[in-house]
């Protein structure tokens, strides 16, 4: 069976997406790790790289894959030819994944959020399903929230809104009235704390970090707010389309 990831890659391409991760600001991990959460989903940073030329192209590579569809693959040949010859050490397979995977299925996931949450998309279907794709690498926290459902407007979704960690898979199916009648679905308020996955009891938390929704953080360049490191990344990108415009 398919992930969610890999249909939403192969079959969809957001303009939300695009938008979301072409906003994101580009970081050093030192300035990314001490924004609090809130902040962060502005930011984009790549463990074990502090040169922002680097880490612009970290970003290019992943816009472009999901403005065009380039593959893990390509986004791997790139980003290696790249580091060799400014004297890096390419990324593992393992890196590649999870950078690639990891910033792509939170862009599609904010682009899903944003259909999801339309108006008449809302009122034909007010319910929504958590899909933690169910074999054998689900997590057994992700995997305790595995078909349960929630109305749409639920607070669960500002915690719960996947990706819930690094290469996290899930996702969420709007379900309609009809749909969670027939089936005899019960829809819960609130998170949960704590269920029994094969036989063990596991407490219900996303993977640390990703406690939020990325999609509820929309980009408002409104730099009075923003903690120094974002206002100077900002003022540096926007440096940037200058020179390039001229």
């Amino acid at each position: 069976m398919k992930d969610l990831f890999e249909l939403l890659t192969k079959e969809i391409v957001f303009e939300e997406a695009v938008s979301y991760f072409g906003d994101k600001l580009p970081l050093k991990p030192s300035e990314f790790y001490k924004l609090a959460d809130e902040y962060r989903n502005k930011a984009f940073t790549v463990s074990g790289y502090s040169k922002i030329q680097v880490l612009n192209k970290f970003h290019d590579e992943l816009l472009k894959a999901i403005k065009e569809g380039t593959t893990l693959r390509d986004f791997k040949d790139s980003m290696n030819e790249f580091l060799e010859n400014k004297g890096y050490k390419g990324i593992t397979n393992f890196q590649a994944d999870n950078i690639f995977r990891t910033n792509i299925q939170t862009s599609y996931q904010v682009g899903h959020y944003r259909q999801m949450t339309s108006p008449e998309v809302l009122r034909l279907r007010p319910y929504w399903e958590y899909d933690a794709v169910g074999d054998t690498h689900t997590r057994p926290s992700h995997l305790a929230m595995d078909g349960r459902v929630f109305r749409a407007d639920d607070p669960v979704w500002d915690t719960w809104y996947p990706p819930n960690g690094f290469r996290c898979r899930c996702g969420v199916k709007t379900l309609s009235e009809r749909q969670v009648r027939e089936r005899g679905l019960k829809v819960e308020t609130g998170a949960p704390q704590a269920a029994e996955v094969d036989g063990k009891f596991v407490n219900i938390l996303p993977d640390p970090n990703f406690a939020n929704n990325p999609a509820k953080v929309p980009f408002k360049p409104d730099l009075k707010d923003y903690p120094e490191p974002l206002k100077k990344a900002f003022e540096r990108r926007e440096a940037s389309k200058k020179k390039t415009s001229k």
